[in-house]
């Protein structure tokens, strides 16, 4: 009971202390002195002045921050000070009638930053764009560095706070750091993703709990950006421990053979003959079955299982050529898509030639496919070096998913791209629709002006393969000719398809440009 009643007479003084740090007291304020001053004398006037700023210390809690403080990341007690001042809060919130939020700040595509210009360079990024999201908060809001670069927003206490506001607030911060960064002489351009979580609705009524619900959150607005916003939900967290297992089991897998590639042919639209195989991802699981990328590449991008993954695919697609080869199967290439980290893997070319050797393969046998999407952003050095060192090698260079990623006719050349890949968005029903055509026809007039050649992606029908083959589309590929098999499907299918009269369906002769 006298427990209790300790408990009860704390919070009542807390209330108390907080009204004094309330902007409704400093209006009263000279009020008070000039009362003090009339009813003691120049000893009470002293001792305001003295006591009102002590008393003001006291109060303050230590969530409470001068605006442009730095709580670098290194100071592990900054964290949790930010979790100590929300569970203040949070303890207090059914008294006082106010509440709090977490916001996590990720930055985009930090990596990268890191890649293109160096570690000085993105810690400068990262300080002056810190100082911009402080400068966009108010007084009492606190900032805390957490490790790995992301930014922890704890904001002071308020009585309205809901998702709209936050939301609101979520693009404020990120319009705050749209101006370019000068650096160097180099304009350095900078989005964040940002996840939030309101108090009371974290798994638990903790400030850590908070903070880990916002982290999820970001984690999540991540996944969906650059520049996405997300409120954590419960549901959030369940896929997330989703996907943290999948990625464990991902890692035994690669190390236990069920990760391997499916083979789809690409033809020639000119003489029938297979001109090379894409090998695809998947997954064969135990339980679940064939797993498509789309179920499992989410939780290896961006981990350090994606060189692992490309090291496997990389092995198995030349284990099939030199298969084939010895099978008297006529197959000239074979396709490995390359991701944006293995490109920036300074030692990519070297392990690329020392596996060509190791299976005995000439380097034009592999062609290496990157999205359009990575080579139309990216201005990083070793991404361009490599690109040209597997060229110079021998290997093809494909551009894939042409047309979705807005790349130039100079990154096209810079690039040494040998072959572009239309996407499959210009080629479904281009049969029927002439606005498809025409840009079927656009992209193969500049192909050819360019030296290039050209591989429809997302064949469906015959009659998209026979218009295709008359609008001047060298190579083509997709379901309508053969879904992804497993290298048994793949080798049987060969010896059928050389075996076919019939491989090359047309409509008329070929249209001249």
């Amino acid at each position: 009971m006298a427990l209790a009643g300790i408990n009860d007479a704390a919070k009542r003084l807390a209330l108390h202390l907080a009204w004094v740090r309330r902007p409704e007291f400093l209006i009263f304020l000279p009020a008070i002195t000039l009362a003090g001053f009339w009813l003691g004398g120049e000893r009470v006037l002293l001792a305001l002045a003295l006591g009102l700023p002590l008393l003001f210390a006291a109060t303050s809690p230590s969530m409470t921050s001068v605006k442009g403080a730095r709580w670098d990341e290194e100071d592990g007690s900054a964290v949790g000070r930010a979790i100590a001042a929300m569970d203040r809060i949070l303890q207090l919130s059914t008294e006082t009638g106010r509440n709090t939020a977490c916001l996590v700040i990720q930055f985009d595509d930090l990596d990268a930053l890191l890649d293109r210009h160096g570690r000085s360079a993105q810690a400068e990024v990262l300080a002056r764009t810190s100082d911009r999201i402080r400068g966009a908060l108010r007084m009492g809001d606190l900032v805390v560095h957490l490790q790995g670069g992301p930014l922890a927003v704890v904001l002071a206490p308020v009585r309205r706070l809901d998702l709209e506001m936050l939301v609101q607030m979520s693009a404020r911060l990120q319009e705050a750091i749209t101006a370019p960064i000068s650096l160097g002489g180099t304009q350095i351009y900078v989005t964040v993703s940002v996840g939030f979580c309101v108090g009371g609705r974290s798994p638990e009524p903790t400030g850590r709990s908070l903070l880990d619900a916002a982290q999820t959150a970001a984690d999540e607005a991540m996944r969906h950006g650059p520049g996405g916003i997300r409120a954590w939900s419960a549901d959030m967290a369940q896929h997330r421990a989703a996907r943290d297992a999948l990625r464990d089991d991902l890692e035994s897998a690669l190390d236990s053979g069920q990760i391997r590639p499916h083979f789809q042919p690409q033809i020639s639209t000119d003489t029938g003959e297979i001109s090379g195989f894409e090998a695809l991802a998947r997954w064969h699981h135990p339980e679940r079955g064939c797993l498509a990328p789309s179920e499992f590449l989410p939780s290896v991008e961006g981990s350090d299982l994606t060189e692992r993954l490309g090291e496997v695919m990389l092995y198995h697609a030349l284990t099939a050529l030199v298969g084939w080869d010895k099978g008297g199967l006529r197959v000239p290439s074979v396709s490995v898509n390359f991701s944006a980290a293995e490109l920036r893997n300074p030692r990519l070319p070297e392990r690329i030639k020392w596996e060509l050797d190791r299976f005995d393969l000439k380097p034009d046998r592999l062609t290496v496919e990157i999205l359009e999407t990575v080579v139309a952003v990216t201005d990083n050095d070793m991404i361009v070096s490599n690109i040209a060192q597997l060229a110079a090698l021998g290997c093809g260079i494909d551009l894939d998913d042409f047309g979705t990623g807005h790349a130039s006719i100079s990154t096209i050349r810079r690039f040494t791209v040998r072959r572009l890949k239309i996407d499959r968005s210009f080629v479904t029903r281009v049969d029927q629709d002439r606005e498809q055509q025409r840009m079927i026809s656009a992209i193969v007039s500049l192909s050819e002006r360019l030296g290039l050649e050209t591989l429809a992606e997302g064949v469906e029908t015959a009659g998209e393969h026979a218009m295709l083959s008359q609008l001047g589309c060298g190579h083509v590929q997709g379901f309508g000719l053969a879904r992804p098999m497993p290298l048994e499907e793949a080798t049987a299918w060969i010896g059928r398809h050389m075996n076919r009269q019939d491989r090359v369906p047309r409509i008329g002769m070929k249209s001249g440009r």
